[in-house]
């Protein structure tokens, strides 16, 4: 086939629709994570537990995550450029209304509201991967995937707005900003191909049940646990570290904001290069080296502060183990690293295999990985009020990647055998056969 065949050409207005909506998604996500940072003072004048605090920065995130069913099968059938625009709207009415909140349950409902900036996620992936052919789409969702950029953002600025003028002019900026750029968003985009097409040929869209039959294959709730790590934890982790780093290193809330941002910033922007990556080597393979390294990453950070008494030679040896600032700093930023390319490489898999169910499958995929966003800052906030180890919110990250890899591995495996059945009858140690001596040779049994 030639090359000119293997490379097909994106639609009208691909460019404008992707970078758009990227903006779009990037506003979506400074608000959807508002709470990261106001929710630390507000911790502070209502006095909540470590628990409390935990719910309240989750809260958005369950909201944004249970949406993103029913948003991705509207995006399909009504487009995703309309969908979109009613999701920030409202989204940005409640942050607005979130600065008149006083009470723990007022701020609980809020922040509910708050979270359906969330959904815009599975609306522009179904929006965006229509603009483009299948060998492309890899690199175009990575670049939208990139909006999670907003995370940092709010760390960057919403510190010197909060400490300026309080947390409430925070929400109400972060509110105006986000019904501003929505409108902007929709003024400047067309609708999807496959909205054009069936406007063009009178054609209904697939009916909502139909859109949802994928989701009885096995392959979704794994594609579904991958992103509940490689998604949910860069979540919860971007909410928690700047209450973890006024913990741990007694930092105030600006510079823990910054240093969270160290976090977010790669965690978001080398999705791009995970999307592209995906498209030369494979989403496979790039998957492997997400789980890999944040296994190496989570592993280290699990590890608290120790002090240790050797009985030496001369007597007692007193030393201690910690990870200090600087070095918090460089795993976090590797783990985010490590995070943006699996984003990137799950979402990768979904136009792939499901092609005309992208707003359905991208939106169960994204509701699973919202939802660990919301559970683990609340187990992370147990955790602490359990053990009393500010670490054991890494060794709970540690044992789920460590249990993503091991099913994709055997998953892997055993497509590997379906495929090529010689396989199996390969030795176990093919290094060490015909070493065994001659007179023990038996016959092996037929598998």
């Amino acid at each position: 086939m030639a090359n000119g065949e293997l490379r097909q050409p994106a639609a009208p207005g691909a460019t404008s629709a992707l970078w758009f909506s990227t903006f779009g998604f990037t506003a979506c996500f400074a608000v959807w994570t508002i709470f990261s940072i106001i929710g630390v003072q507000i911790k502070s004048e209502l006095d909540l537990s470590e628990t409390q605090f935990g719910l309240l920065v989750g809260t958005p995130i369950l909201t944004g995550s249970l949406i993103r069913v029913v948003l991705g099968v509207w995006a399909d059938q009504l487009g995703g450029r309309r969908v979109n625009l009613i999701v920030m709207l409202l989204a940005s009415g409640a942050t607005f209304l979130l600065s008149y909140a006083e009470t723990y349950p007022q701020f609980l409902a809020a922040a509910l509201g708050v979270g359906i900036a969330g959904g815009a996620f599975a609306v522009g992936v179904s929006y965006v991967s229509k603009f483009f052919p299948r060998e492309r789409q890899g690199t175009a969702l990575g670049i939208f995937g990139a909006g999670n950029v907003g995370s940092a953002v709010t760390k960057f600025a919403a510190p010197f707005v909060m400490i300026a003028y309080g947390w409430e002019a925070v929400a109400q900026g972060w509110a105006v900003a986000l019904g501003v750029i929505a409108l902007v968003v929709f003024f400047l985009t067309r609708d999807d191909p496959a909205v054009i097409e069936r406007r063009r040929t009178g054609q209904k869209a697939e009916a909502a049940w139909m859109q949802l039959a994928p989701l009885r294959d096995i392959r979704v709730w794994r594609f579904a646990l991958y992103y509940f790590f490689v998604f949910g934890a860069f979540v919860a982790l971007a909410l928690w570290l700047p209450r973890y780093l006024t913990g741990v290193y007694g930092l105030g809330i600006a510079a823990a904001g910054m240093m969270a941002a160290a976090y977010s910033i790669p965690g978001s922007l080398f999705r791009v290069f995970g999307g592209w990556l995906s498209d030369r080597i494979g989403a496979r393979r790039v998957m492997y080296l997400t789980f890999v390294l944040s296994l190496i990453c989570t592993f280290l950070l699990s590890y608290p502060a120790t002090s240790y008494v050797v009985e030496g030679v001369r007597g007692p040896i007193e030393f201690r183990l910690e990870i200090g600032v600087v070095g918090f700093t460089i795993l976090v930023f590797l783990l985010g690293f490590a995070m943006s390319l699996g984003k990137a490489a799950v979402y990768k898999h979904i136009p792939v295999y499901y092609p005309s169910h992208v707003g359905s499958v991208g939106g169960l995929v994204g509701m699973i990985g919202g939802l660990g966003g919301f559970v683990l800052p609340i187990v992370f906030g147990m955790l602490n009020d359990l053990t009393g180890v500010w670490t054991s919110c890494f060794m709970l990250l540690f044992l789920l990647v460590g249990i993503a890899l091991i099913w994709m591995h055997l998953a892997v495996r055993r497509m590997e055998l379906s495929r090529q059945p010689g396989l199996a009858q390969l030795p176990q140690f093919p290094e060490l056969a015909g070493l065994e001596p001659v007179g023990d040779r038996r016959p092996h049994p037929q598998s």
